[in-house]
């Protein structure tokens, strides 16, 4: 729905800075927790979700190159590139050579993932959790010491080489403080991105996985929701998840990511053994010498 088609008559919820009430039926309210569903089976590859979000964000353009990925112009997800269109071609039983049997296309993003790896690595708190339960990097606070990003399991925080900071996916904070849908779902012509709350969005993908088998889509499954793929180890659900029908990895995405801070007290508890069994033998080692005569 485009801005013109809105009502915005006095009183009316875009009037009052409530246009994701037009646009995607929720209102955005804090203290609620919101993200994105999205939904690969309706995916076209138009990607009209990574030029409204580049758009909206002044985020430079990708230099044009051949990247041999289809029509992956972009290659993945980087400091400048918060949204990206992966297109996967599947050649099946080789009934049509040189052309794919399937395409599975997923634009993906940041997971805002609860906790955020992300920001348990911050020394500085640039990176904070904001009141609609999304994950947003603090620019003038980012000191670009790089934690961030191998602290998390997808590869989506990047650090910009010009500016020396730490990039990613806001979740369009700005414009949901303003009561306004994302720009990338509110691009999206298929709704193949979804905006809203996250039980109300949860509820809505299982019904359509339902629904998909119904059809004889056994392979449907969703990434990223309590118990399911992608938040069974470690993370207890990513705020940004997705209907796949291959394995994660198939739309390079871990089968099961883990938070860094989960290993911390195994990997200290590990090198205080060696240490103390490094102390334990140098002290036999010297109680063993012979004592020196006079």
């Amino acid at each position: 729905m485009f801005d013109q088609d809105l009502d915005r008559t006095p009183g009316s919820p875009v009037d009052e800075g409530r246009e994701a009430e037009a646009t995607a039926g929720t209102r955005i309210e804090p203290g609620r927790d919101y993200g994105f569903f999205t939904d690969t089976t309706l995916c076209i590859g138009c990607k009209a979700c990574e030029v409204a979000c580049k758009e909206w964000n002044i985020l430079p353009a990708e230099e044009g190159e051949m990247t041999g990925m289809s029509y992956d112009n972009t290659g993945g997800l980087s400091a400048t590139t918060w949204r990206h269109v992966a297109f996967v071609e599947q050649v099946g039983d080789g009934q049509s050579p040189g052309y794919p049997d399937r395409w599975l296309m997923m634009s993906d993003v940041c997971k805002h993932c609860d906790p955020a790896p992300c920001l348990e690595a911050c020394p500085t708190g640039a990176i904070f959790r904001t009141e609609f339960d999304t994950v947003v990097v603090q620019q003038d606070i980012c000191n670009g010491c790089g934690y961030c990003v191998p602290a998390c399991p997808f590869g989506v925080v990047a650090v910009d080489e010009d500016d020396g900071k730490a990039h990613k996916c806001t979740l369009c904070y700005d414009r949901m403080k303003g009561g306004l849908e994302p720009a990338c779902a509110k691009a999206c012509p298929t709704d193949s991105i979804q905006f809203g709350e996250i039980g109300e969005l949860t509820a809505r993908a299982r019904d359509r996985v339902d629904a998909l088998r119904s059809r004889g889509m056994d392979g449907a499954y969703l990434y990223g929701t309590p118990g399911d793929p992608g938040a069974n180890a470690g993370l207890d659900k990513l705020n940004a998840f997705f209907l796949l029908v291959d394995r994660p990895e198939v739309y390079n995405l871990p089968a099961a990511p883990t938070r860094p801070a989960d290993r911390i007290a195994p990997a200290l508890g590990a090198g205080l053994a060696a240490f103390a069994g490094l102390a334990a033998a140098a002290a036999a080692l010297l109680f063993s010498q012979p004592r020196s005569r006079r």
